[in-house]
C-alpha cells in the first residue's frame, strides 16, 4: 500500500504521454483536425490525473489560479486592458463571457506545472514565483502562433501585443504566489512531464 501513490504518479505519466505523443502521431498523420477537437478532453483528462496524485489541501490550492486565469482573461476579451483584442474560438468549448472554462482549467495546470518545475531551485517563494511565471510565458510564445491556426484564440490583424505577455507575467506572478502561499505542490515528477508534453506538442504544431 505504502507504493500506490508512487505507480498512480508513473501511471498519470505514462498516460500524459500517451495523449500528448497520440495526438502528435494523429498530427503528423493528418488526423489534426479530429485530434485538436479533443483538447477540451485532453486537459480534463490531465486535470484529473494531477487531482489524483494531489493531497486535498494541494487540489484546494488549483482552485486559485483557475479562478485568477478566469477573471483576468475575461477582463482581456471584454476589455482588451490585459492582453490586446483577441477573442476565443469554438475549439475549446462551452464560454463564460467570452472565456472557454477550459481556460482556466488550463490556467490551474500551467502553474501546477510551473511551480513544480521551479521547485528544483530550492530558493525562497518570490524567486520561485519569477521563475515559474518566466516558464509560463515561454510556452505562451510558442502557443500564440499556433493557437489561430487550431481555433483557440485569435489576436485583432492576427498580431499579438507585447502587453500580451508582459500582462501574462504579471497575472502568472500573481497566481503562482497565491498558490504557492496557500499550499500548492511545491514538487513533483508529473508537473515536469505535463509542461514537457505541452511544450513538445505546440513545438511540434509550430514547425508543421
Amino acid at each position: 500500500m505504502t507504493h500506490t501513490p508512487e505507480i498512480r504518479i508513473r501511471w498519470s505519466v505514462f498516460l500524459i504521454w500517451l495523449f500528448h505523443v497520440s495526438a502528435i502521431v494523429g498530427v503528423l498523420a493528418g488526423y489534426g483536425d479530429w485530434f485538436i477537437s479533443l483538447s477540451p478532453l485532453n486537459l480534463l483528462l490531465c486535470v484529473g490525473l494531477v487531482v489524483l496524485s494531489n493531497r486535498r489541501q494541494e487540489n484546494f490550492a488549483l482552485i486559485i489560479p483557475f479562478a485568477i486565469g478566469m477573471i483576468a482573461e475575461i477582463i482581456g476579451v471584454q476589455t482588451g486592458l490585459l492582453f490586446g483584442d483577441y477573442s476565443y474560438g469554438e475549439m475549446l468549448g462551452w464560454k463564460i463571457l467570452g472565456v472557454p472554462l477550459m481556460i482556466g482549467f488550463n490556467w490551474a495546470l500551467l502553474v501546477y506545472a510551473t511551480a513544480t518545475i521551479a521547485a528544483i531551485t530550492g530558493v525562497n517563494l518570490l524567486v520561485r514565483a519569477f521563475i515559474g511565471a518566466t516558464l509560463m510565458v515561454l510556452l505562451d510564445l510558442i502557443m500564440e502562433p499556433v493557437a489561430p491556426r487550431i481555433d483557440y484564440w485569435i489576436f485583432a490583424n492576427n498580431e499579438v501585443p507585447l502587453k500580451n505577455y508582459v500582462h501574462w507575467f504579471a497575472v502568472a506572478l500573481i497566481a503562482h504566489l497565491l498558490y504557492l502561499k496557500f499550499g500548492g505542490k511545491k514538487d513533483g515528477i508529473l508537473g515536469w512531464n505535463l509542461y514537457l508534453a505541452f511544450f513538445t506538442f505546440f513545438i511540434v504544431l509550430l514547425f508543421i
